[in-house]
């Protein structure tokens, strides 16, 4: 009697999952393989992607291999022109103009490995985008989807006699009458979809699958404002005798913006220095990291009075020391109790020089109960690469909190601060510190003048300013930023900065170190 089969050693396991960083290279090896002729996803849109809807973005492993993907995102479809093209509603390729409060998903690219064609594969992906649209309650899935066959036809045929064969099986074409039998409907032909598609001579089809069990939420329908409400603190700094005594102040700006019913509540960079004014150490390097020794206390402060006011608080920045150095760090306190921190990136020569300060490494973008944000310490304003790569990642606000002795180091901040708002189509916001700290070296005098800036266009503040304090005097500024109006205008407004980037002639790439695979030496 022969022995029992192991059964393992015949199973290859086939699973259809969400993308994930790892499959990036594998990704854009497949799509040279599967769209010889056009060309191809660069690491950099992939990447975006999954920062901006990871749970859009799905492949099908076989044995351990990706054979398959398809990409998409979530669009109000209304708000696009009958002709668009690829482009169009793909933001180049980037999705960061994907809308979580849209309609519609839209899938822009499929790919199966020839080799593997004939398992079902593109009826795996698709139905995984059904059950996702069902998820999300999404009204539709909608496609722009090649005709590859038609240069074949094109003596003979219109494109839309091409698709009416196609349609009625006269015809077979790869991918329409894959659609079709998956149940989409041609809603119309658009020319110049995808220019590098010679195969299609540049037409696609149109097409929509309706979800069946979609439910109409009347909020979405009469959306028409997203206020958020911001109160930035200019904030006096001024000799204290103690931890309490800073504590005290620091909670009455807290609760200023918890009776002005405020979303953030916005404090200035390394304005924690005003606790080395009793600390009674006059060396800088030292008196900084007798600073630091206020961490935990400083970070158990603000997350009971982001809790306590229900704000999300920026916590201006603090020096923290870390593996035996110290960097400057700004915090993001949720009103929920959760934290999270952005490191400077660019450190001054002064903050170097004075106390040794080491630069970070990472550029983040946070989620909020107000939609995405970044933060962004004094100096790091002043170089546009890092705004622009946060508002590709989704960043609605930019939150900037400076500290800067003099008026020509304010009007750097203040300036670029609001270049970003233009440039970036985003809200930008500065808090900095004002008075003086008579006692502390390198600390010794402020100048502020606090602001909330906009975008330059119709629905925005006539100049750009939402609302500023007054120059060098203790005093806070509330104002609302609305996100609706934001997203609107980077859409259709009179200039589209974001949307018109000549992608072809150049690009900002971010190099995440932290992941970064590192030479062995």
């Amino acid at each position: 009697m022969s022995d029992k089969l192991d059964l393992s050693s015949f199973e290859k396991k086939l699973e259809v999952r969400n993308i994930t960083r790892n499959d990036i290279d594998q990704l854009m090896e497949m799509q040279k393989i599967c769209f010889p002729n056009m060309e191809p996803w660069g690491r950099d849109h992939l990447e975006s992607h999954l920062n901006v809807f990871p749970e859009g973005q799905f492949c099908v492993e076989y044995d351990g291999k990706i054979i398959g993907s398809c990409s998409s995102l979530i669009v109000n479809f209304d708000e696009y022109d009958d002709k668009h093209t690829w482009d169009d509603i793909t933001d180049g390729g980037y999705i960061t103009n994907h809308d979580p409060e849209g309609y519609n998903l839209y899938g822009i690219e499929v790919m199966v490995d020839p080799e593997f064609r004939g398992m079902r594969i593109g009826k795996r992906l698709y139905e995984a985008r059904k059950d996702l649209a069902r998820e999300f309650n999404l009204k539709s899935i909608i496609i722009g989807g090649r005709i590859p066959n038609y240069h074949k036809h094109e003596d003979e045929l219109t494109p839309r006699e091409y698709v009416e064969e196609v349609s009625n099986q006269n015809i077979f074409d790869p991918v329409l009458t894959f659609q079709i039998m998956n149940g989409f409907t041609v809603m119309r032909i658009n020319p110049g979809y995808l220019p590098d598609d010679s195969q299609s001579l540049k037409y696609a089809t149109l097409m929509e699958w309706n979800n069946i069990d979609y439910h109409a939420k009347t909020k979405r329908h009469f959306k028409t404002a997203y206020p958020v409400r911001i109160t930035v603190i200019q904030y006096m700094m001024k000799n204290i005798d103690s931890f309490e005594e800073f504590a005290k102040q620091v909670e009455y700006y807290v609760d200023v913006a918890y009776d002005f019913d405020s979303d953030f509540a916005v404090f200035p960079e390394i304005f924690t220095t005003q606790l080395m004014s009793f600390l009674d150490e006059k060396v800088p390097s030292k008196s900084v990291r007798r600073l630091a020794e206020y961490t935990e206390d400083y970070i158990e402060l603000f997350t009971k009075l982001a809790v306590s006011y229900n704000v999300n608080i920026i916590g201006g920045s603090h020096f923290v020391e870390e593996d035996d150095h110290i960097y400057n760090i700004a915090y993001l306190f949720r009103r929920d109790g959760t934290i999270e921190k952005q490191y400077k990136i660019h450190v001054t020569p002064n903050e170097r020089k004075w106390w040794g300060i080491q630069p970070g490494d990472t550029v983040k973008v946070f989620d909020t109960d107000c939609g995405k944000i970044a933060i962004q310490i004094c100096y790091d304003i002043q170089f546009p690469e890092l705004a622009r790569y946060a508002v590709d990642q989704g960043a609605n606000i930019i939150f900037v909190p400076f500290c800067t002795d003099d008026r020509q180091g304010y009007l750097r901040v203040r300036y670029c601060a609001q270049a970003r708002a233009v440039e970036n189509q985003v809200y930008t916001v500065i808090a900095g510190t004002v008075g003086n700290l008579t006692q502390v070296e390198n600390m010794d005098i402020q100048y502020a003048q606090s602001g909330i800036f906009t975008p330059s266009d119709f629905e925005f503040a006539r100049d750009g300013i939402i609302g500023e304090c007054h120059p060098n005097i203790e005093t806070v500024v509330v104002g609302d930023v609305d996100l609706e109006i934001l997203r609107r205008q980077r859409r259709s407004g009179t200039v589209r900065q974001l949307r018109d980037r000549r992608r072809d002639l150049f690009e900002v790439k971010y190099r995440n170190i932290e992941t970064e695979v590192k030479p062995i030496k």
